[in-house]
């Protein structure tokens, strides 16, 4: 794995009825996958000016600048086709970097053991930021212990989580 995330990148002007990202997740997948890498996660910030499609893939042997162009001109082939996003974005392919983010259900699970960072939705006794050792996915939600206690948080809850490096 390499120090940070790597990026390659394209502008698109595409439709303006947007497609829930689910969608997006569903078409893309596929395609990152039958190239041989793993789909981390997606990533669709709107802005201001110009909106934010980022694309997380990973590899047993980690990712290069070669790998990110090599996808990035696989995907841009498909949104171009199927514009799935409305308005103009901005196309982001990386690696999911050291701080790695968490987007599947399952990945709470792969990364048991390890340091996470979660930010909530809401707050949940008090707290918007949860950072402990990741102790998995339980039917009530993600467990996690923190030097304040053990926290289970229901998955819809999260508004975002990290894997962290350890120091």
């Amino acid at each position: 794995m390499g120090l940070g995330p790597i990026f390659c990148s394209g502008r698109y002007r595409i439709r303006t009825d947007m497609k829930a990202p689910e969608h997006v997740t569903e078409l893309l997948e596929p395609v990152i996958e039958g190239l041989g890498y793993e789909c981390v996660g997606l990533e669709f910030q709107p802005g201001r000016r110009e909106a934010c499609l980022r694309v997380f893939i990973d590899a047993p042997a980690g990712i290069t600048v070669d790998d990110c162009a090599r996808v990035s001109h696989q995907v841009s082939g498909v949104l171009d086709v199927e514009d799935p996003i409305a308005g103009d974005y901005h196309l982001e392919v990386s690696s999911p970097g050291l701080d790695r983010p968490v987007f599947k259900p399952s990945d709470y699970t792969r990364f048991a053991g390890e340091a996470v960072r979660l930010r909530l939705r809401e707050r949940i006794d008090g707290r918007r930021k949860i950072t402990g050792r990741l102790e998995g996915l339980t039917d009530e939600g993600v467990a996690v212990e923190s030097a304040d206690g053990r926290f289970v948080v229901p998955l819809e809850a999260i508004d975002n989580a990290h894997i962290e490096l350890e120091p």
